[in-house]
């Protein structure tokens, strides 16, 4: 039996590899051009800013798309301190016992739990029990135990990978354990920060099964509202709304406005958070 050589090995795994990646880049491709060519030509500046309306057609999305930013805004403004604090604490501080073995469980359970398990329970607790009925607020907060998970690990991990020998150093010279943190440690790690905010990002703009539990299908009466206890309808939850039991006669046109807006945006917001990403990766080398 002839026994092929290791150049034609070679040669086999790197065409295959490459032909995986490449069938990968064309589903994507056909996925999003398809999205954007039935999407695009919805988009308008009314469309985009205007207001939405339940039963006549040429509604917007304004109201849908200021909520999806707000609450991104809320949820990541409680996630990240505590996000950070918490994988700071476990690369840094935590000792492996008990204790510690029992956050890291907590987090990694808490990060398998479906979404609608975690609406069922921001509606039973922030709508019913701390009566915020379906709002912004009980939405964000809800928000907040699907972003802490990601978070958490992500933090830990990029803490992790950041050479020993660099807090060594710090300390070495003279620097305490928590300036070593603030002024070696994190800006080191950070580009590994920020890359688990943009995936956490992304996956907040495009939840519903939490929103639709806690912050409502309906929007305030008043555009760009930003009254805690409004309506907290988004751009992903509208989109369920109208092909679910939405009334409006161009609803099949607005959901394709709608999935090109959340496709451009999460893009963009992408874009944005990677240029930090490159700078910070420069200048920490």
């Amino acid at each position: 039996m002839q026994i092929i050589s290791a150049k034609t090995e070679n040669k086999l795994a790197t065409v295959g590899l490459w032909s995986v990646g490449i069938f990968i880049l064309m589903l994507l491709a056909a996925f999003l051009g398809y999205i954007l060519y039935k999407g695009l030509p919805v988009l308008n500046f009314h469309f985009i800013f205007g207001k939405s309306c339940d039963i006549m057609a040429g509604g917007g999305v304004g109201s849908q798309l200021f909520n999806s930013f707000y609450m991104l805004f809320l949820s990541m403004a409680i996630s990240i301190p505590l996000a950070v604090g918490a994988g700071i604490y476990l690369a840094e501080y935590a000792r492996e016992n008990f204790l510690t073995k029992c956050i890291r469980l907590s987090v990694e359970s808490l990060a398998t739990v479906p979404s609608i398990v975690l609406g069922l329970f921001g509606m039973i607790i922030f709508v019913n029990k701390m009566h915020m009925g379906f709002s912004i607020l009980g939405g964000a907060l809800t928000l907040v135990l699907l972003n802490l998970p990601m978070l958490v690990r992500v933090t830990e991990e990029s803490i992790r990978t950041v050479p020993k020998s660099y807090e060594e150093a710090s300390l070495a010279l003279g620097a305490t354990k928590l300036q070593t943190i603030l002024k070696v440690i994190l800006p080191c790690a950070l580009p590994g920060i920020i890359t688990g905010i943009t995936l956490t990002a992304g996956r907040i703009l495009g939840e519903t099964a939490i929103l639709i539990f806690t912050a409502g299908t309906s929007v305030s009466r008043f555009m760009y509202d930003t009254n805690l206890m409004s309506g907290g309808e988004t751009l992903a939850v509208h989109l369920w709304y109208l092909m679910s039991v939405g009334l409006v006669p161009d609803r099949e046109m607005i959901a394709d406005g709608i999935g090109a807006l959340l496709i451009l945006t999460i893009l963009v917001f992408n874009l944005l958070l990677a240029l930090p990403v490159k700078y910070f990766g420069r200048h920490a080398k």
